[in-house]
């Protein structure tokens, strides 16, 4: 992941700028000034983690996490929460509003970088894990948490509306109720494919399953699933899965 998007959610704005040096230059950081602030920006730039103070004016750091964590859009960012409250109760408010992290101020700048390093690796291994069996998704997603729901829910749309060709990234977004970016950025984030890909990751898991458990022609399970070009879809699946689906259907 190549310069995480972070949002640093500090009323502070010195504090906030030594956050922003903490992380140099591996880092794209933006900075809301307030709850309120962090929450709008949340949603307009779906960022990679956020980094939230807890005493702030407007919305404090527990309601931001909270929302968050709540919102489908962007229920799997990892958020690392700052507080001068070091007491047991306030940091299990932190962990009931969400909080991945607790850090408390004055924090050590090693320990900010090192928690920052492992929530990043813990979402590159979140994309390995859906793309390990090459988009067999639905055999692969917990239904009980946020995110397999949502990557269910946007699968089971695209399989609805399989052999319509013309449904694509703006059907989805409608269907899902979020703007093209918060798609795009959750995607990205949760399957390491922009949406346009991902949807046609699953009309092919789709194309693959009817190659072995029906008798339609090549042609026919192109259209069944969406591909207006039978060409185009044996180039695409070669792509996805490494073989034809001549190949894929005579093993």
């Amino acid at each position: 992941m190549d310069h995480p998007l972070t949002l640093i959610v500090e009323d502070n704005e010195d504090v906030a700028k030594y956050i922003a040096l903490c992380l140099g230059e591996d880092y794209k950081v933006h900075h809301a000034k307030d709850g309120q602030e962090g929450i709008d920006k949340t949603l307009e730039l779906i960022p990679d983690i956020i980094i939230c103070d807890v005493m702030m004016p407007i919305k404090d750091g527990f309601e931001v996490c909270s929302f968050i964590k709540q919102d489908e859009r962007t229920s799997h960012i990892p958020v690392i929460m700052l507080t001068a409250k070091t007491t047991k109760e306030d940091r299990l408010t932190g962990l009931i509003s969400g909080a991945d992290a607790y850090l408390a101020k004055p924090f050590d700048k090693k320990e900010l970088l090192i928690r920052m390093e492992k929530m990043i690796n813990l979402r590159k291994r979140l994309i390995e894990k859906f793309s390990t069996d090459k988009y067999k998704l639905k055999t692969t997603l917990s239904s009980d948490n946020l995110e397999g729901l949502f990557l269910q829910k946007a699968i089971n749309n695209i399989e609805n509306n399989i052999d319509d060709s013309d449904f694509g990234t703006l059907q989805l977004t409608l269907a899902l109720g979020m703007s093209e970016s918060q798609l795009y950025r959750k995607l990205k984030a949760l399957t390491g494919k922009s949406t346009a890909l991902f949807i046609r990751s699953v009309r092919l898991q789709k194309a693959k399953e009817l190659l072995k458990t029906t008798t339609l022609n090549i042609s026919e399970v192109a259209y069944e699933t969406g591909f207006s070009n039978p060409a185009w879809f044996s180039r695409v699946f070669k792509e996805e899965f490494g073989e034809s689906p001549v190949a894929h259907r005579n093993h």
